[in-house]
């Protein structure tokens, strides 16, 4: 039985991935901020265990009482809609320590296991911004291009021990809490001069062509898990594979694999 740890699980994108990967007989560990062991049907093959991943002392209590771990899914990430003009430098560094910081500081805690044992696979969750920046997410998408920086050159170094670093890049999802969790954050991010054009931002992201579904993601996350060959990207989601098809890198018998699956 493999071992996978899952940061974020409390909704969305984690919470389905701890699902799917329970239900292929992984023994997961679901984190999340605040535990709600209410979200999953925990057995001894699925725990939830509390994690701030902003926090060292969090991170290394939870991966001693975790122990070895064959996988880790870096999930946990806050949303934040609003005109970068308006936003406050601190609210971009809370932005940045969870979706940037808090990724790089998880991956650095498990690579010794996974370097001695000369196993393991590191994937990150990201965005198709990062493929197609959108307007409103400026800091959003550059902390999540920043990860994407990281895998691409981690994925080299860690190539010599037999471990792998991959990017899973979810589209837009309007049926997750990207929005409303980060509601509060979002107070007076869109002043009048924007307010205008942020209207027609919103109007068009609530008829949009194509969208992902949390499930879309939980695929595109066990593939990659499943993955042995050097591929780094899955974009996971109608509109992401779209946006990916877009670029050198993407070939469609390759790539549409993260939505087939």
């Amino acid at each position: 039985m493999k071992t996978v740890l899952i940061t974020g699980c409390s909704s969305g994108y984690g919470l389905e991935t701890a699902r799917h990967f329970h239900a292929q007989g992984w023994k997961v560990f679901a984190t999340m901020r605040t535990p709600r062991t209410q979200l999953l049907p925990l057995s001894s093959s699925l725990h939830v265990l509390p994690l701030d991943v902003t926090e060292p002392e969090s991170i290394a209590r939870t991966l001693e009482a975790v122990g070895p771990i064959d996988v880790l899914v870096n999930n946990a990430g806050l949303g934040l809609f609003g005109a970068f003009e308006a936003t406050p430098m601190a609210t971009v560094r809370d932005i940045f320590e969870t979706n940037t910081f808090g990724t790089m500081a998880m991956t650095q805690a498990v690579l010794p296991q996974f370097r001695v044992r000369r196993a393991g696979t590191v994937i990150n969750v990201t965005s198709s911004a990062t493929l197609a920046p959108m307007p409103l997410v400026a800091a959003y998408t550059a902390s999540k291009a920043a990860i994407e920086g990281f895998t691409e050159s981690l994925a080299f170094e860690l190539e010599a021990f037999n471990v792998q670093a991959k990017l899973v890049e979810p589209g837009y999802a309007p049926t997750t809490s990207f929005t409303a969790n980060g509601a509060e954050r979002m107070q007076g991010l869109i002043p009048e001069a924007y307010a205008p054009y942020a209207h027609s931002v919103f109007a068009m992201l609530g008829q949009p062509a194509a969208v992902t579904h949390e499930a879309d993601v939980a695929r595109a996350v066990w593939q990659a898990a499943n993955d042995t060959t050097p591929r780094l990207r899955y974009p996971a989601g109608a509109d992401a594979v779209a946006l990916a098809a877009r670029h050198p890198w993407f070939t469609e018998t390759h790539d549409t694999l993260a939505v087939a699956a």
